[in-house]
C-alpha cells in the first residue's frame, strides 16, 4: 500500500512537472508571436519612414524650385513695373 501510494504521488508531480512545462511552453510560444508581430510593425515603420523621407525630399526639391521661380518672376515683375514707369514718365513730359 506504500508502494502504491509513493507511485500516485510520482504520477502527480509528474502531471504537475508535463502541466507546468506545457504552460511554460505556450508562454515562449506567445512570446515568440508577439515579437514577430513586433517585427512586423517595425518592418513597416521602416517602410513608411523611408516613403515619407523621400516625399519629405521631393517635395523639398519642389519647393526649392518654386522659390526660384517666384525670385524670377519678382524680378521680371519688378523690371516691367521700371519700364511702366519709364513709359509713363516720358509721356507725362
Amino acid at each position: 500500500m506504500a508502494e502504491t501510494a509513493s507511485i500516485e504521488a510520482a504520477t502527480r508531480r509528474l502531471y504537475a512537472a508535463v502541466e507546468a512545462l506545457e504552460a511554460a511552453v505556450e508562454r515562449r510560444l506567445q512570446v515568440e508571436r508577439q515579437e514577430a508581430a513586433l517585427a512586423a510593425q517595425l518592418h513597416a515603420l521602416g517602410a513608411d519612414r523611408s516613403r515619407l523621407a523621400a516625399a519629405l525630399d521631393g517635395a523639398e526639391a519642389r519647393a526649392e524650385k518654386l522659390a526660384g521661380a517666384n525670385h524670377e518672376v519678382s524680378r521680371r515683375l519688378g523690371g516691367a513695373m521700371e519700364t511702366i514707369r519709364a513709359v509713363l514718365a516720358t509721356q507725362e513730359r
